[in-house]
C-alpha cells in the first residue's frame, strides 16, 4: 500500500474514492498533485477545516504536491453541501478580506515557500467566465437528473435549492478541469458531504481533458456523544486568535471526552502512530495526560509554541496544579478604584468574554455556574469589590473549566 494512502487510512482520514486501487499505483509510481478547496465565507478558518488542512499536510510529507485553493470565487455563490438552507451571499470585497485572512492560516500547516506546494484562488479564472461560453462548453456535459440524485440535492430540494447553488457544482468541477490542465492536478480531496461534487469533476475532467484523475474523501468528523465538532455554547472555535484566543483553544482540545482522545491524537497532530498508542486504554486521570498533549500540539501549530506554552501554564495554574504562570489566561485590567464603589457581578461577567450579554450572564449566576476565586455565587445582586482581590486579581469561572482573570491595577 502507497505509504500516503497507508497513512490516511490509519490515521482516520479516509472514507471513499472513485478507484483507491488505481490511485495508489500512481502515487506508487510518480509524484501527485492534488487539491483541496476553501471557501472564505467566513472570517477566519475553524476546527471544521482542521481535518482536510492535515490531510493535505500529509500528503506533502509523503513527497507529492498539494494545492490549496482558496474559493474567492464559489464563495459568491456559496456551496449547498451539508446547509439546510442558503448561504448569505456575501460581498465582493468582504470575500477578498477573507481570502487574505485564509492564506495566512493555511500557511500554518502547508509550507509554500518549499515549491512542493501552491496557494491559489479560484477567483482567477471564474470571475471573468463568460456566461454563454460555459453553459456551452461546461453545463453541457452535466445531467440534471444524476445531479438530483445526490444526496445534497435531495435534502435541499425539501427546504427550497435555489438556482444560483445549483451552479456550484458546475463550478468546483471546472475548478478540477483548470487546476489539471494548468498543473498536472490528479487527485481532489474533501470531506464526504463533498462526495457529489468531486465525483462530478472526475467525470468532467476525464470527458473533456482524456485523463483519468481522482477523488477521494474524509469521513465527516463528531465527537463520540454525536455532537458536531467545533461547536461550543459561544459558537464556533476558530483559528483566529483574534475570535478565539489560544488559552481557549487550548482549552477546547483539552476539554476533549476521554473516548476521543487517541482519535483526536491520531487527526489532529503529527505525532507518530507508536507514540499516540500509549495513550490507548488510559482511563480517568491518565487519560488528562493525552488530553495535554493533543491541546498543547495543535496549539502549537495553529498558534505557535510560545502561545502553545503560555496556554498550558495558564490551564495548569487555573486547576491548581502547582503552576503559576497565568499569562496565557484571557484577562482583562481594571482600575482599583473601581472596586471601591464595587462592580455588580452580572456586569463583571459581561465585560469578560465568558459571557456574550447581560441576559446570559444573569443565566450563568442563576443557575449556580458562576464563581469568583472558586466560590460560587448565585445572586444577582451580589458586588464584587476589593476584598475580593487577591495576588492583585479576580479569577472568574463559567462553569467547570472556562476561567477569566481580572488584574487589578
Amino acid at each position: 500500500m502507497n505509504s500516503v494512502v497507508k497513512t490516511l487510512k490509519e490515521r482516520g482520514f479516509f472514507k471513499q474514492c472513485t478507484d483507491i486501487d488505481s490511485l495508489e499505483r500512481l502515487l506508487d509510481s510518480e509524484k501527485v498533485t492534488c487539491y483541496i478547496g476553501f471557501d472564505p465565507t467566513g472570517i477566519s478558518l475553524h476546527v471544521g477545516h482542521l481535518l482536510q488542512l492535515f490531510a493535505m499536510a500529509h500528503f506533502n510529507r509523503a513527497g507529492h504536491r498539494g494545492i490549496a485553493l482558496v474559493g474567492g470565487g464559489t464563495a459568491m455563490i456559496g456551496d449547498p453541501s451539508g446547509k439546510t438552507e442558503m448561504r448569505k451571499i456575501l460581498t465582493k470585497g468582504d470575500i477578498e478580506r477573507n481570502s487574505g485572512l485564509f492564506k495566512k492560516q493555511i500557511s500554518r500547516f502547508i509550507d509554500f515557500e518549499s515549491g512542493n506546494a501552491l496557494l491559489l484562488n479560484n477567483a482567477d479564472w471564474l470571475k471573468n467566465l463568460n456566461y454563454i461560453d460555459f453553459l456551452r462548453d461546461i453545463g453541457s456535459q452535466f445531467s440534471v437528473n444524476r445531479m438530483l440524485g445526490f444526496e445534497t440535492y435531495k435534502k435541499r430540494l425539501e427546504t427550497g435549492l435555489s438556482f444560483i447553488e445549483f451552479n456550484y457544482q458546475l463550478l468546483q468541477s471546472y475548478d478540477f478541469l483548470v487546476l489539471n490542465r494548468e498543473y498536472g492536478c490528479r487527485l481532489q480531496m474533501g470531506g464526504d458531504d463533498q462526495w457529489g461534487n468531486i465525483v462530478a469533476g472526475v467525470d468532467l475532467v476525464r470527458r473533456k481533458n482524456g485523463v483519468e484523475v481522482f477523488g477521494l474523501t474524509s469521513p465527516l468528523i463528531t465527537r463520540s456523544d454525536g455532537k458536531k465538532m467545533g461547536k461550543t455554547e459561544k459558537g464556533a472555535v476558530f483559528l483566529d486568535p483574534g475570535l478565539v484566543s489560544p488559552y481557549e483553544f487550548f482549552q477546547y482540545w483539552r476539554n476533549t471526552a476521554d473516548a476521543d482522545v487517541v482519535r483526536f491524537l491520531k487527526l489532529f497532530t503529527f505525532m507518530p502512530l507508536e507514540e499516540i498508542a500509549e495513550y490507548e486504554g488510559l482511563k480517568d486521570r491518565e487519560i488528562n495526560r493525552g488530553k495535554e498533549k493533543l491541546a498543547f500540539e495543535l496549539t502549537a501549530i495553529v498558534h505557535g509554541k510560545e502561545e502553545a506554552e503560555k496556554a498550558m501554564g495558564a490551564a495548569r495554574s487555573a486547576f491548581g496544579n502547582g503552576e503559576k504562570d497565568k499569562s496565557g489566561m484571557p484577562s482583562i485590567t481594571i482600575p482599583g478604584e473601581e472596586l471601591k464603589a464595587g462592580v455588580n457581578i452580572v456586569e463583571l461577567f459581561t465585560r469578560t468574554n465568558l459571557c456574550g450579554s447581560r441576559s446570559e450572564a444573569r443565566r450563568l449566576v442563576l443557575q449556580n455556574g458562576a464563581s469568583v476565586n472558586e466560590k460560587k455565587i448565585n445572586d444577582i445582586e451580589c458586588t464584587i469589590d476589593a476584598s475580593c482581590v487577591k495576588d492583585g486579581e479576580i479569577i472568574l469561572k463559567a462553569g467547570k473549566k472556562r476561567y477569566f482573570r481580572v488584574i487589578i491595577s
